[in-house]
């Protein structure tokens, strides 16, 4: 009996790391970027400071999740499906969305 080699799948990304490419993204995207800032009430030098809190990796994640051709285009650029995101969206985002809040 042959036995089948084991396929070889990478591991869905983390919360952390699909906020760190959506991050990455805004600054190769300059009108998202801006897009960003203008509905977060941030500016560049309170995003710097943001980025160390908490709570950025979800409203980075609820910015792409509320529009979906931001969602769309992301997902293109990165490579990471829009389903994979979404589910890393509701972990983090509580059960009012369906989530853990972990």
């Amino acid at each position: 009996m042959r036995l089948k080699p084991e396929k070889k799948t990478e591991a869905a990304p983390d919360a952390q790391e699909i906020a760190v490419a959506i991050l990455a993204w805004l600054g190769e995207e300059p009108d998202m970027l801006t897009r960003f800032l203008s509905l977060s009430g941030l500016d560049a030098s309170s995003l710097r400071q943001f980025s160390r809190s908490p709570g950025f990796a979800e409203a980075l994640m609820e910015f792409v999740m509320a529009h979906e051709p931001s969602l769309i285009a992301f997902s293109a650029h990165s490579g990471i499906a829009p389903a994979m995101v979404a589910a890393a969206w509701q972990r983090l985002s509580g059960p009012a969305y369906g989530g853990t809040g972990a």
